[in-house]
């Protein structure tokens, strides 16, 4: 099986069942029973995203990269309550019983590395190994205004070009990439709207988030630094050095606290490293790799 397997796995939420989707990259290495590497998307992306570093880790992994709820082809809620960081660990929890498996490793862009944080954190995890990409439980409140500026607008574009010409414009922070690389982040980011394009996401998602206020950001920061601490695992820490909502000193603050996760930073990217370049897979496969 060259490519990825678009899979469903129901999960139950607060107002009844749904789907959720995920894609699963079959091992093509000889162990009888590989290990299994879950990789989780950011706040308005979709498990498409990580197609190259799946290609890459597919020799010592099974891959799956679900599309959190809301997002590519998994279901929409009814009610947008349930767009929030325990819900999201709760169908993981789902996920993973769906792969049989006692164990996983975790990449986490972003929102990703908020819910494997929270998974990791619950007692008699099955997370091994975290990565956690660009995000941390401090979270820069002008960072969090930025992404609110154009989360769930009603945009519709003409041609999947002119979407990824839009994408680029407001994700400068994901650092430099080819025309090739860029075009293939961006296709599975669209689906039909009649004669036109959409994003793939539930725009109601938008609504959890505008709610956020300062005082509701300190108060989840509180909460995210106790899972934190809680961790037990073998944590590494990617932070891109020109990013806007995880500070240096916050990824400093992780190498000292719980875990003291292994940082890497990466030069020229903000928030957030894509995972698709080769330095960035490196460091990834690297940290993985060790026993």
């Amino acid at each position: 099986m060259l490519e990825a397997q678009l899979k469903f796995v129901q999960c139950l939420g607060g107002t009844g069942l749904h789907r959720m989707a995920y894609w699963e990259w079959s091992y093509l290495g000889v162990e009888a029973a590989p290990p299994t590497l879950v990789c989780v998307h950011g706040l308005s992306r979709q498990g498409r995203d990580f197609d190259v570093l799946a290609r890459s880790m597919r020799d010592r992994y099974r891959v799956i990269c679900p599309d959190v709820v809301g997002r590519g082809r998994s279901d929409w809620l009814g009610a947008p309550v349930g767009y929030q960081i325990p819900a999201y660990v709760a169908d993981m929890v789902s996920l993973i019983a769906r792969l049989d498996v006692e164990q996983v490793d975790w990449v986490g862009t972003s929102m990703g590395g908020l819910i494997g944080m929270g998974l990791a954190a619950l007692p008699g995890s099955p997370v091994r190994k975290l990565v956690l990409n660009d995000v941390g439980p401090t979270i820069r409140f002008e960072a969090l205004q930025r992404i609110g500026g154009y989360l769930g607008l009603p945009i519709r574009f003409d041609s999947v070009e002119q979407g990824a010409a839009y994408l680029l414009s407001i994700s400068q922070g994901f650092g430099p990439h080819t025309v090739e690389q860029w075009a293939a982040l961006s296709a599975p980011m669209f689906k039909p709207d009649g004669d036109q394009l959409k994003l793939h996401y539930d725009p109601k998602i938008a609504l959890p988030f505008a709610a956020v206020t300062p005082e509701l950001a300190a108060a989840g920061e509180a909460a995210l630094w106790r899972a934190y601490e809680a961790l037990r695992c073998p944590t590494l820490l990617l932070r891109g050095a020109d990013s806007d909502l995880l500070s240096s000193e916050t990824a400093q603050a992780m190498t000292q606290r719980g875990p003291h996760a292994r940082l890497h930073e990466l030069p020229g990217v903000g928030h957030a490293p894509t995972l698709v370049q080769p330095d960035q897979i490196a460091i990834v496969r690297e940290f993985l790799s060790e026993p």
